[in-house]
């Protein structure tokens, strides 16, 4: 019987837990909501995906470079960038479960469950037909239709709501689907308010409005602050890039769905500045180019999608979304946006100072057009762990159908590269052996050295953690240096001699092979 996407989430963030991936922060204080610790392999795998996006953006381009800017800015940053007046959610409580939500999101929830009924009607027509078309079946099927046609009813009252925000409307809308608050089932609902989501401490002793700072809520700005100082000091020609991984933070009124949305989360962006006039050019530019770092870990393509955003943000003339199929549904995983040049322009305006590119091809000095991509490291970890989570059958040493649980992560990206394992814990010579092997591996990759329990439970405990090679040193090892290594995948075993394990490794989990 096949796992509801319900029990896959949960199953997910179990594992996590169960095998070191992710904790609760300060779980032994009961946890604080929305902030998670990365456990021993949770932190490998994170650190991969960085190097991963790292790579394919600084190392691969002549013409982007790295920084890492402080968490905190000067407050009049924010001024500047439209958080301190803009950045808000819509906020909406309930008068009887005292429960706090995003109004959006309640919508969003409601559109959620009618697209859940168009998936079961699908379904149940493709076990009917043979040659099933999916497309034709959406587009003619009266059902169908009509739920979808509701969806885009909803969809373009709440974005018309959202843009113009106009706060009474999302209300409006709430009453009308007569959506209930989750927790008590109630309807009695407060006014939605515009609430910011920027945390904020003081400078030193210095308090009040003069002393105010806040925790970023994103990295970008911290990119087009040092603009100048960047292209001077690289000698940099546009168009060029500049890229940061950092923490940033948000004070989500509602955070949920585990690492998806969360209050302290690191992101992955580039901004990419351009002569005015080209910004479309590079925007389909760097579309496909995500697209396809996203494609090359594997993902099948039918678990991505571009959604073109209905309601641009105030800086945007173009912005699109890479969406990744969650257990929970497709949600954003990267966005990419044609920024123009209102982020160089305001910091230009609030700072006094000159932010503008002599171009000398044209003769003429501008304020440059920016086109970003933007990825939550977090979020990618979620996908990956989502894409890679499985559940199969497979024979056990006896010949039996057994249930194993893999994580089948890409093997440049896996957290432990080889697993070093010798047969038998008690005989020494084995255990000396394969710790002889292990210390002349752990300086090519990450591997681990493991001799607790069977060696079908350590295959099985590998295979969890998402181990792409296991290496079983046994009595043979002993008599012509040779060892039996194990596909994670296929299950294949093969005899190798010692001396070619290293390549036999390297040779699948270097990242190289990922721009092949």
């Amino acid at each position: 019987m096949a796992i509801s996407q319900e029990d896959l989430f949960k199953k997910i963030v179990a594992h996590c837990k169960e095998y070191g991936f992710i904790y609760q922060s300060s779980e032994i204080y009961d946890g604080l909501s929305a902030v998670y610790d990365y456990g021993p392999y949770g932190s490998l795998l994170k650190n991969n995906i960085k190097e991963y996006w790292w790579k394919s953006m600084v190392q691969l381009h002549d013409n982007i470079v790295g920084i890492d800017a402080a968490i905190f800015m000067h407050p009049t940053t924010w001024k500047a960038s439209g958080h301190v007046d803009a950045f808000n959610d819509p906020l909406v409580d309930n008068k009887d479960s005292k429960k706090r939500y995003r109004a959006d999101q309640l919508i969003e929830g409601y559109m959620d469950k009618i697209e859940a009924k168009i998936k079961k009607e699908v379904e149940k027509a493709a076990n009917r037909f043979e040659n099933f078309d999916e497309a034709m079946y959406r587009s003619t099927n009266p059902r169908v239709v009509e739920y979808q046609n509701e969806i885009n009813t909803i969809d373009k009252r709440m974005n018309d709501a959202m843009k113009n925000g106009d706060m009474a409307e999302l209300k409006q809308i709430i009453e009308d689907l007569q959506i209930a608050c989750p927790e008590s089932g109630s309807r009695n609902w407060t006014d939605v308010r515009q609430f910011n989501l920027m945390f904020n401490t003081q400078l030193g002793n210095i308090s009040g409005e003069e002393g105010k700072l806040y925790l970023r809520p994103e990295t970008a700005q911290g990119i087009f602050v040092n603009f100048l100082n960047v292209q001077k000091t690289t000698r940099q020609k546009v168009p060029f890039g500049i890229a940061q991984i950092g923490k940033a933070f948000r004070n989500e009124i509602v955070a949920r769905q585990f690492i998806f949305r969360m209050r302290e989360f690191e992101q992955m962006e580039m901004q990419f500045f351009i002569r005015p006039g080209s910004e479309m050019e590079w925007y389909e530019y760097w579309k496909n180019a995500r697209m396809q770092w996203h494609l090359a870990l594997g993902t099948d393509a039918s678990k991505l999608k571009f959604k073109d955003h209905d309601n641009l943000a105030h800086y945007a003339n173009a912005a699109v979304d890479i969406q990744f199929e969650f257990p929970f549904g497709f949600k954003e995983l990267e966005g990419i946006h044609s920024r123009t040049d209102y982020d160089l322009s305001q910091h230009q305006q609030f700072s006094g100072k000159k932010l503008q590119y002599f171009d000398t091809e044209l003769n003429q000095s501008y304020v440059p057009y920016v086109v970003e991509t933007s990825v939550g490291c977090d979020r990618m970890f979620l996908a990956m762990m989502s894409n890679a989570y499985q559940e199969e059958t497979v024979p056990d040493a006896q010949g039996e159908d057994a249930t194993r649980t893999v994580l089948k992560i890409h093997p440049a990206l896996s957290p432990i590269k080889c697993a070093i394992l010798p047969l038998l814990k008690n005989k020494e010579e084995l255990t000396k052996k394969a710790k002889t092997i292990y210390d002349n591996l752990k300086l090519a990759f990450t591997c681990q050295y493991d001799e607790k329990d069977a060696i079908g439970k350590r295959y099985r405990r590998q295979d969890a953690i998402g181990t792409p090679f296991c290496v079983t040193i046994d009595f043979e090892t002993l008599e012509n240096d040779t060892v039996t290594i194990r596909d994670r995948d296929t299950l294949k075993q093969e005899r190798i001699s010692i001396k070619d394990i290293e390549q036999a490794v390297l040779s699948k989990t270097e990242m190289r092979y990922l721009f092949s």
